[in-house]
């Protein structure tokens, strides 16, 4: 394998990690700008207000996109063996 191709398989690798980290991190972002806001309009600052519902809603977005996840990492994985064999 040459250099190339090991730069090719590092781009791709980024933009995997990119890919699948991007829906959860955009569902932590919203819920926790929603709940900034609910905390300013109410004036109540605490900070396991914020935890919590960033924390039940990435579990549950997880459970949800983890078949996804896992389909987009093995095809990776395959992918990379199969260009390793060559």
């Amino acid at each position: 394998m040459n250099s190339e191709a090991m730069i090719g398989l590092l781009s791709e690798l980024m933009r995997l990690g990119l890919v699948l980290s991007l829906p959860l991190l955009i569902v932590i972002l919203v819920v926790g700008l929603s709940v900034s806001v609910m905390q300013v309009v109410t004036q109540v600052q605490d900070a396991s207000i914020a935890f919590v519902p960033k924390l039940l809603l990435f579990l549950v977005s997880l459970a949800l996109l983890g078949p996804w996840m896992l389909g987009k990492l093995t095809a990776f994985g395959v992918s990379m063996f199969g260009r390793l064999a060559q």
